[in-house]
């Protein structure tokens, strides 16, 4: 019997779900805080001023998959997550392009 046929995880999978676990909390976090700062010292209009970041964030954190598992029987996949958070990330860049306010491309000078 295979260790895939017993339950037992590979290790290079059990890497990656613990990276990307990692990861998913990391940009959370970091545009969860980041987004509610932007909010408060920026105001909360126009919505660019961090509420893309904060919805990033809240699409990408484990706790919101946990939630609509939980509460919804909504099975929220981490490739989702992923794909729906950098779309969000996207669209607020398109935002402040349009605005006038910033490129779409990030400037780091």
């Amino acid at each position: 019997m295979s260790a895939s046929a017993t339950g037992q995880r590979q290790p290079i999978q059990q890497l990656l779900q613990i990276l990307g676990w990692l990861v998913a909390w990391g940009w959370a976090l970091l545009t969860i805080i980041g987004g509610t700062g932007l909010i408060i010292t920026l105001g909360p209009w126009p919505p660019t001023n961090g509420w893309f970041a904060l919805f990033s964030g809240l699409a990408a954190c484990p706790m919101t998959a946990w939630g609509l598992r939980r509460y919804y029987g909504i099975n929220f996949p981490g490739w989702a997550r992923f794909i729906i958070a950098f779309a969000i990330i996207l669209l607020g860049r398109l935002a402040l392009t349009i605005e006038g306010r910033g490129t779409f491309l990030p400037d780091f000078h």
